[in-house]
């Protein structure tokens, strides 16, 4: 009986957690679903009230949402993304090649390559 009761705990307390990752501060690196559209493009929180979220996209956008449209930011070397190649209008797929900071190496399921920044790529 005290396994089973020390196993609830731990699960509850996990669930607890879990939910914790949600919330966000003000400097955190975050993923916002930019008017709803269904893409999630990086940004940091500039402010948060309540249950809403101001964010300064990399791309220079600013957005107030709710915090059920914003994740935290999860990008790493092989996530698949789409990218604006050449800053043209253009939404490519690819992964992630190198990551540092804004600076991002883009291996395009085409074969090109091109090092841009994290403000010209969304994923879904």
């Amino acid at each position: 009986m005290f396994k089973l009761a020390s196993v609830l705990i731990a699960a509850g307390i996990l669930t607890v957690g879990a939910g914790a990752a949600n919330a966000q501060t003000v400097g955190d690196w975050v993923l916002g679903n930019y008017q709803g559209a269904g893409y999630w493009f990086p940004g940091i929180v500039d402010k948060v009230s309540g249950n809403k979220v101001t964010i300064r996209y990399d791309d220079g956008d600013r957005e107030t949402v709710s915090l059920s449209e914003v994740r935290p930011y999860d990008w790493m070397i092989g996530t698949k993304v789409e990218c604006n190649y050449k800053n043209a209008g253009e939404w490519y797929s690819g992964k992630i090649a190198s990551l540092a900071g804004e600076k991002i190496g883009i291996a395009y399921d085409d074969g090109d390559k091109e090092t841009t920044k994290t403000g010209r790529c969304r994923t879904r």
